[in-house]
């Protein structure tokens, strides 16, 4: 059902896409649409992780420098069946997470220091099987797709006011003011909201699969009750400086509650770790964690391998 609905949601992105192609700029419109969603969409395509990495301030590491943190995702993408991604590391304290690429064989995780500092190993776990699943179910892809119709929608709506309006073949008007106003206005709203949409079904979606993935749904439920914290009372300066990745995240990074929650990207939290919890019972026996423990939680000792690490 999750996956109807994210083609649903998809189809309707690009329909109000080619809709106000056509309402700003009639025929001609609808072409550049067009041309200009095939472009945006090749590029982003091609080129989208290494922007949101570079846009994160993300370093690499690989498992000299990050031994404990590899050897976990090692672990988990065998037990998802997929190739080992590139890992990550940004210096945030806010604890998060996020994975991009536009296929497994392409794909990278990314953690935020505080992630490392601030959880248990079993709850690092627990948020990389999600990042995983999201992976393994080629949001990443998808959700760039989503994210620059979006995005392009809002770029024809704001030049519709030097086009004046679809015409007709006789120069007159081919829709009416009023309407072709309403959709520069109303469009990337409409949008805006849909994409919201399909994040949160995928967010559902990466929840179940990651906590198949590492077989205790548990792990998650507990990483997303601290993380959720984390992020209410943490700042993320990457994410406030660029918002239009707030969505990557497995918690939305940027600050804001009241009505600013009707436009989150993200599944309210509570519903997430329910979800999880309901899973728990019947959840498959899985292999223990084989890497070293990453830390203790806040207020315990950090093993020294990790305290002469990127996150230290």
């Amino acid at each position: 059902m999750n996956y109807m609905r994210t083609a649903l949601l998809l189809a309707v992105l690009t329909g109000f896409f080619l809709v106000v192609g056509y309402l700003l700029g009639g025929r001609s419109g609808l072409t550049i649409a067009l041309i200009i969603a095939l472009g945006m969409n090749l590029f982003a395509y091609w080129n989208s992780d290494q922007m949101v990495l570079r846009m994160s301030n993300a370093r690499e590491v690989g498992p000299q420098e990050a031994p404990e943190l590899h050897a976990i995702v090692s672990q988990l993408a065998q037990q998802a069946g997929l190739p080992m991604p590139r890992v990550y590391v940004i210096d945030e304290d806010q604890p998060n997470a996020f994975a991009t690429g536009r296929s497994p064989e392409h794909a990278a995780v990314a953690v935020n220091s505080g992630l490392l500092r601030h959880l248990s190993r079993e709850e690092v776990a627990g948020v990389l099987s999600h990042e995983l699943g999201h992976v393994k179910n080629r949001d990443t892809l998808t959700m760039t797709i989503a994210a620059t119709l979006a995005g392009a929608i809002g770029f024809l709506s704001s030049f519709g006011f030097f086009f004046g309006g679809a015409r007709n073949e006789d120069g007159r008007p081919s829709s009416s003011p009023i309407v072709a106003l309403a959709a520069m206005i109303l469009a990337p709203l409409a949008a805006s909201m849909v994409q919201m949409a399909i994040s949160r079904s995928r967010e559902f979606e990466a929840d179940r699969m990651g906590a198949e993935i590492s077989g205790h749904p548990e792990w998650l439920a507990s990483a997303l009750r601290r993380l959720h914290e984390g992020t209410q009372a943490i700042a993320n300066a990457t994410a406030e400086a660029h918002p239009a990745m707030a969505h990557l995240y497995i918690d939305n990074p940027l600050s804001g509650g009241g009505m600013a929650n009707l436009f989150s990207t993200h599944p309210p939290m509570e519903e997430r770790i329910a979800r999880l919890q309901a899973m728990t019972a019947g959840a498959r026996p899985a292999p223990p964690l084989q890497a070293a423990p990453i830390h203790t939680r806040r207020g315990g000792s950090v093993p020294p391998s990790v305290g002469r690490g990127p996150w230290g």
